[in-house]
């Protein structure tokens, strides 16, 4: 695996209530070239919220980005994501092929 000069990259995760807000927060994250990629995939969640169990469909966004782009990317999710405490989860990418971590580089500006 090869290194660009920004440091690495790292997959994001987070929840949306609905396909529609899911879209938005993708649309916003690369128009602002946060991420090179977005994937989007209907879920069902189970969790603990205000002391009540939860049992929710939502939308899971797996956010392809550079660790360079993490800190402008995770601000742009607390800002516009409708939730009170949105999950954000940072997964190191410890590898790739050079192409595709180089298209990442290309797409959010980090190459630069």
């Amino acid at each position: 695996m090869s290194e660009s000069k920004s440091g690495g990259y790292c997959m994001v995760i987070t929840t949306a209530p609905s396909r529609e807000e899911a879209e938005k927060l993708a649309q916003g994250i690369l128009e602002n070239c946060l991420a090179a990629c977005v994937h989007l995939s209907d879920i069902r969640s189970f969790f603990f919220w205000d002391g009540e169990m939860q049992n929710d469909d939502e939308v899971s966004l797996f956010i392809k980005t550079t660790k360079k782009r993490y800190d402008a990317l995770e601000s742009y999710i607390q800002e516009y994501h409708p939730y009170d405490v949105p999950e954000i989860i940072q997964l190191p990418i410890t590898g790739g092929s050079p192409e595709y971590l180089a298209w990442l580089d290309a797409m959010t500006g980090s190459s630069k």
